[in-house]
């Protein structure tokens, strides 16, 4: 009878200090820039009236993070826009519903490109992994089922 001999497997390892520094660094213009973008090209969508399922749940996403945030302490002022976007995700839901196309008024629109401006400030003001613990809170929020984070189906 043999004895069982131990096989080590030996991962590559990552540079720990290297991580603490990402970690600990605002967020990069890169991760920012994507951000923006996913989140302006939502905005227009909703401007020009193409807006699609997907667009509606970027903005619901942006939407609740910016909220969470705010009831944390970052940017408290976000909580009116986040009010009045909320309300307008819901009327633009009840309309797709009925019409089949998703669009908002006027005023509801600028409402959602002040939401963008603040949240944007928002993204700048925190370190890279503490909107990452942020964006994890707002994922937990919603599989709880938060009544601060309705998600329309």
């Amino acid at each position: 009878m043999t004895r069982k001999k131990t096989r080590r497997k030996h991962w590559p390892l990552v540079n720990p200090v290297r991580m603490a520094i990402l970690g600990a660094a605002p967020a990069s213009n890169d991760l920012l820039d994507e951000i923006r973008l996913r989140n302006l090209s939502a905005v227009e969508a909703f401007a020009k009236g193409v807006a699609t399922p997907a667009d509606w749940r970027t903005v619901a996403d942006y939407l609740n993070v910016a909220k969470t945030m705010a009831r944390g302490g970052i940017g408290p002022e976000v909580l009116e826009p986040c009010r009045k976007v909320q309300e307008a995700l819901g009327e633009a839901h009840r309309r797709y519903k009925q019409m089949g196309r998703l669009g908002l008024t006027g005023p509801e629109i600028q409402a959602l490109r002040e939401l963008h401006e603040y949240h944007d400030l928002q993204i700048q003001s925190v370190t890279r992994s503490e909107f990452e613990r942020w964006i994890d809170k707002t994922a937990a929020r919603i599989r709880s089922a938060h009544p601060d984070c309705k998600v329309v189906v």
